[in-house]
């Protein structure tokens, strides 16, 4: 492998390039899912090949191909110099970086149990357990499963001199139950919405996930939504759970630090910011006790931002985000970083094929835990709501007013979950929302949460991205009742 990156390198070079680096990649993947009792899909794939970037003439050029032999290399790093020269016609300025020091280095992932190498029947028999379940809960309508695996080998070469392999293994599984009672739909989820939960390991966490335990809760909830109360409108307290927050983080944090969009540089699918550089160091993002990271090293998690190296060979590291409640930092590459004056890049290139151009990708945005405890939160709080499990979510382009709706509610009256509520629906101003927070639960009650298909750029990439959440409570918020119709 490493004698084809050389080809790369050595070819960029000869053509006039000022920096090169070359990303060879072999991905597996296998996606299993089943549906009311019947195998929707089962599929497996694989894909290898290399990708160039090259900086020539101030301007960068990227080319693709899965002709893996001296001459189709060779070929496709010609390509890649001719764009970036031909690009350069119409440069504002000569494109630069921050420094980076070489790296060599191989490095693998948590890995346990290697999902590829357990006999699809078992995978399938699992889903199929799981969805009988919740199929015996009379009233239940759909009945959803599903299960993916990611095993991703990278081979990195620069023309600074680093030589990075690294291997990960992504691994997920979720079930939903959905009822349909008149023109009403509900649905329940574990344990998470969207597919479930993802992290960056084995089967061992299919294994943990214990779907049969909980399919029939699952079940019996999305029917019983069908007769639990409107959650009410009011300003009140709102109490989430930590996956809610997670997707909470995503939007109103993670999307609006990516200096990319900061600067203008990208603004597809989720718009641009509102964090302007001036605010930097100067906004008051939430409360003293919101502290938000983003951080990529296996010490914060096996998350799916969790990795050894960037895509532009920038080691892992851990930045403050929002520290004490003041806003302290972005997500950067080494272009952006320089742009702003930046020492280094904060390592958050990523892509999602051998034939993208890495981009600025969240890594793990995650709020560190506190002190409390879910009893105590709810103990504590005389009127307010409990939301869990997303349903669905709505941000400005610029990611500063929201609406999220989750799958489920719980009125809290004296300090006591005292009933179930239907369609809960919370709206607020992303720095209002995080200033409102009161508490936050423990580091036992706190979870990496996986979210695989984060969409960006164009031609869109598909990322997973890890947001680190416990339960939180917030004041003073406006909540309502979503529509669930078909």
């Amino acid at each position: 492998m490493w004698d084809l990156t050389a080809v790369a390198l050595e070819t960029a070079k000869l053509r006039g390039s000022s920096y090169a680096d070359a990303r060879l990649m072999h991905l597996r993947q296998r996606d299993l899912t089943t549906k009311n009792g019947q195998v929707g899909t089962l599929a497996q794939s694989e894909s290898i090949g290399i990708g160039i970037r090259v900086l020539a003439s101030g301007s960068w050029g990227f080319a693709s191909t899965d002709k893996l032999t001296r001459e189709g290399i060779a070929e496709c790093a010609a390509k890649a110099v001719a764009i970036a020269k031909a690009s350069a016609l119409a440069k504002r300025g000569d494109t630069k970086m921050v420094d980076e020091v070489a790296f060599i280095d191989s490095w693998q992932g948590p890995l346990q149990k290697d999902p590829f190498e357990i006999p699809l029947d078992s995978q399938i028999d699992r889903l199929l357990k799981a969805d009988a379940a919740m199929r015996s809960v009379k009233g239940v309508t759909l009945t959803e499963t599903d299960m993916q695996f990611r095993k991703i080998d990278s081979w990195f070469a620069s023309s600074i001199g680093s030589r990075i392999h690294q291997r990960k293994v992504i691994s997920g599984a979720g079930i939903a139950a959905t009822s349909f009672k008149g023109s009403e739909i509900q649905k329940r989820s574990y344990p998470n919405s969207f597919g479930g939960q993802y992290a960056l390991a084995g089967y061992e966490l299919i294994e943990s996930l214990d779907l049969l335990r909980h399919a029939q809760r699952v079940a019996e909830e999305s029917v019983a939504l069908h007769s639990a109360a409107h959650c009410p409108e009011t300003t009140g307290t709102l109490l989430l759970d930590g996956s809610q927050l997670g997707l909470q983080i995503h939007e109103s944090v993670g999307h609006p630090i990516e200096l990319d969009r900061v600067l203008g540089q990208e603004a597809n699918f989720a718009g641009t910011s509102f964090l302007t550089l001036d605010q930097l160091n100067a906004l008051k993002y939430g409360s003293e006790i919101v502290n938000v990271v983003a951080d990529a090293r296996l010490a914060h998690g096996p998350g799916l931002g969790t990795f050894a190296y960037d895509d532009e060979g920038v080691p892992a590291q851990c930045t403050d985000i929002i520290k004490d409640g003041q806003f302290r930092g972005y997500l950067s590459n080494r272009e952006t970083a320089k742009l702003i004056g930046l020492n280094r890049s904060s390592g958050t290139m990523r892509t999602e094929s051998w034939n993208r151009l890495p981009i600025i990708r969240m890594t793990n945005i995650s709020l560190k835990p506190g002190s409390d405890t879910p009893e105590a939160l709810i103990a504590s709080t005389d009127n307010g709501i409990w939301m869990e499990t997303n349903r669905s979510w709505s941000i400005d382009d610029r990611r500063y007013q929201f609406q999220f709706s989750t799958e489920i509610g719980w009125e809290i009256k004296g300090g006591k979950k005292i009933r179930m509520l239907k369609n809960p629906s919370y709206s607020g101003i992303t720095t209002e929302f995080w200033n409102s927070c009161d508490a936050i639960c423990g580091k036992e009650y706190w979870t990496l949460w996986g979210t695989p298909n984060c969409g960006k750029g164009q031609p869109m990439q598909t990322m997973g991205t890890g947001h680190g959440a416990a339960p939180a409570r917030f004041r003073n918020v406006k909540m309502g009742t979503a529509f669930s119709g078909h």
